[in-house]
């Protein structure tokens, strides 16, 4: 039984005063209404209405359910506004799970217009390499940067697709040279991350090949990777998005060019597989629209 639907013909009744007449207002036939009315009534252990084939009333118990009746219906209607309201206006609290590299390198390029386009907003922003539980920690949206995804139990929005490449300083370019082949790579110093066994590069013609980088620095977070390559300690590796606006001011330069180490996919995840609210709509269209920008200039 739904108790709320009901709640409502009950009241219907007591309003029409007549179970004919609250039958016409709900569009639907008498004996429904006396049916829907007896369950209710089955449920509460209490009889709520006198009736009879002339007239029909409230008993003291019908009474006092009557009145809650209409209290709790009246809240709930009342909220209802508010809530269409908040699910399509992008606002509230927007609890944010992004990696290392979005909140830290890249922060500066979306966050202020994102917050100028939509002032009601409110930001809480955790920065982790760490794949977190969405709906357990309670994020409203995860940016991610990963293999291709299979778990079909979130929302999943691709923003866009980077490859991998190998980038270096200018001034270590110019102290320690430019590697022209693959194997030049071993005697340069590489910097690397995570569980980095063998770099599997792919040449422009889509073949792998593979190399067991001899590296310098190791690390586990790719803000201090970044920051190692731009102090010219060696030859690192990055999406081209995180990299790209080093490449163009000319504080990286590409190394062996016409390699890449695979690509990565950056998605937008939300627990929230169905009706997304309008502030987890705004920032996942933002952010789409950012990485189109990137891609394209």
């Amino acid at each position: 039984m739904n108790q709320m639907f009901v709640m409502r013909i009950f009241r219907c009744i007591v309003e029409a005063r007549s179970f004919s007449t609250a039958a016409e207002r709900l569009d639907t036939n008498r004996s429904s209404v006396s049916r829907h009315l007896q369950q209710l009534e089955s449920a509460l252990g209490v009889r709520l209405i006198n009736r009879n084939t002339r007239r029909m009333s409230l008993t003291v118990a019908g009474e006092g359910y009557y009145t809650a009746c209409v209290d709790l219906l009246d809240r709930v209607d009342a909220a209802a506004p508010d809530v269409t309201l908040e699910q399509e206006l992008p606002s509230g609290l927007l609890r944010i799970s992004a990696p290392l590299v979005v909140g830290t390198l890249e922060l500066a390029h979306w966050l202020p217009t994102f917050q100028q386009r939509y002032p009601d907003i409110q930001i809480d922003l955790s920065c982790s390499d760490s794949f977190v539980d969405l709906s357990g920690d309670g994020f409203d949206v995860a940016i991610r940067i990963c293999e291709p995804l299979t778990d079909r139990s979130l929302f999943a929005r691709l923003l866009t697709v980077s490859p991998m490449v190998m980038v270096a300083s200018s001034a270590y370019v110019f102290r320690h040279g430019m590697p022209y082949s693959l194997a030049g790579l071993s005697e340069h110093r590489l910097l690397t991350f995570g569980a980095t066994a063998q770099w599997v590069l792919m040449n422009d013609r889509d073949e792998p090949e593979s190399v067991t980088p001899n590296s310098s620095f190791h690390t586990d977070t790719i803000a201090a990777l970044h920051a190692c390559a731009l102090a010219g300690r060696g030859i690192a590796a990055f999406t081209l998005a995180t990299v790209q606006d080093d490449l163009q001011a000319g504080r990286l330069v590409r190394i062996l060019p016409d390699y890449t180490l695979g690509v990565r996919y950056y998605y937008a995840l939300s627990p929230h597989s169905q009706h997304l609210p309008a502030k987890v709509r705004a920032f996942v269209d933002f952010m789409a629209e950012y990485y189109q920008f990137k891609s394209e200039s």
